[in-house]
């Protein structure tokens, strides 16, 4: 029998331009789910820096280059706790900024993702869209080989982005996230909706806490290939998420409902010559 692969969502709060603060949060809820079993610990989008920047001027002090000293710091850290993690921030390359995720193991950087599809909000309105085609991260974890994938936030909304990552080899994708009022349909529905379409894990990970008259409503979520929900948080409390996955689930794309009545494929049933529209260039 295949042995599962634990894994973590932080649900936490964040400091405006808090980077220290917020790191020493992050290191302390690491600790505390890698001694609850977690290989892997996922935490929100822009945890280290804050997202309520008004301008690209007042955010900059609080960006960093990666590798730089957030990502040393969670090197040594896993290092240490034997794990790996996934935190956002805001990366700074040359006179540029992106919102990134940054994943991080006991060897150092192992990939960073910079988010592509930015929202008229936050920090958002400032940093420049993420110039890197989407990816997967194969790292070894207790043993197994687990295939990553990873969006930010209103990502998600873009089912072509988890698509391409399915097509990849991705076993799960994971989504730190800054949701606010409004976004509730996106945690209640889409997150099931990514898992079950690719026929993946999917992890979306909130923050909580109010950032200049923003709330963040939580509700993190882990589901599993069929769309089933394994952990979430339906309140606005920091906490930890955990569940339980098996790679080859979501590997085994051909499912038999009943032999030779109702088989499904959600991969080798696609037909991409009818979706040509999606590749058109976007008009102004």
């Amino acid at each position: 029998m295949t042995q599962t692969i634990r894994i973590a969502a932080a649900q936490i709060d964040v400091t405006l331009a808090d980077r220290e603060g917020n790191l020493a949060r992050m290191l302390a809820k690491l600790e505390s789910a890698a001694a609850q079993g977690a290989a892997l610990v996922v935490f929100p989008e822009c945890a280290l820096p804050g997202y309520c920047f008004e301008s690209l001027a007042e955010a900059w002090p609080h960006a960093e280059t990666v590798p730089g000293p957030a990502t040393n710091a969670f090197t040594a850290a896993c290092k240490k706790l034997n794990v790996h993690a996934v935190f956002g921030l805001l990366e700074a390359d040359g006179p540029r900024m992106f919102n990134a995720c940054v994943l991080v193991g006991p060897e150092g950087v192992v990939g960073t993702y910079r988010k592509v599809h930015l929202p008229f909000l936050g920090i958002d309105m400032f940093t420049t869209p993420g110039d890197r085609p989407f990816a997967v991260q194969e790292i070894r974890l207790r043993g197994q080989t687990l295939r990553i994938g990873m969006n930010i936030c209103y990502d998600g909304s873009f089912p072509e982005a988890a698509r391409v990552m399915t097509l990849q080899g991705a076993d799960i994708i994971l989504l730190p996230t800054n949701w606010p009022p409004g976004s509730e349909c996106m945690a209640g529905c889409v997150v099931n909706a990514r898992a079950m379409e690719n026929h993946i894990y999917y992890l979306a990970v909130n923050r909580v806490g109010i950032e200049r008259g923003f709330r963040f409503i939580g509700k993190s979520k882990i589901c599993a290939p069929g769309g089933h929900v394994l952990a979430e948080a339906t309140h606005e409390d920091e906490c930890l998420l955990f569940a339980e996955i098996d790679p080859e689930k979501a590997r085994n794309k051909h499912q038999i409902r009943v032999p030779g009545k109702h088989e499904i494929n959600r991969v080798a049933d696609r037909r991409p010559e009818m979706y040509g529209k999606l590749v058109e260039p976007k008009r102004p």
